[in-house]
């Protein structure tokens, strides 16, 4: 049989004894810092970008995009991203774009009467309106 020890000391809580913080609570500079962060992954960057070797495509062409053309663009990925596009084929004016929906990246241009096949594409659209 085992004997229970006793001790002669009563065990009281100290107030030396480390307690553990809740940790729902946030300090309120860290909480401003997470509810930045939280905005800016709660909101998708919205902004079309060219990638450098599409750029690359477009200056070997002569074309170059201004602010209307961007928008334009813009909003054609945001309808092929509604529509649930990854790939797409973009056609504006006797310019062709690939892109990428999801990443919201053009991949490459060329002029449209250069175009023989494109793979890989699950959509295409055509922008209307004249650069």
């Amino acid at each position: 049989m085992v004997n229970p020890i006793h001790s002669s000391y009563p065990v009281r809580p100290t107030d030396n004894v480390i307690r553990k913080s809740d940790p729902r609570k946030v300090d309120g500079a860290f909480q401003s810092f997470i509810q930045e962060a939280l905005k800016e992954t709660d909101t998708p960057s919205s902004k079309v970008t060219i990638s450098h070797h599409a750029q690359k495509r477009l200056t070997q062409h002569g074309f170059t995009l201004n602010d209307t053309d961007m928008h334009l663009l813009q909003e054609a990925v945001e309808t092929l991203e509604a529509k649930g596009s990854k790939n797409s084929l973009i056609l504006y004016d006797d310019l062709a774009l690939i892109a990428s929906i999801q990443n919201k990246t053009v991949i490459t241009a060329l002029k449209s009467t250069e175009m023989k096949e494109v793979t890989n594409i699950d959509s295409a659209i055509q922008i209307n309106g004249k650069r």
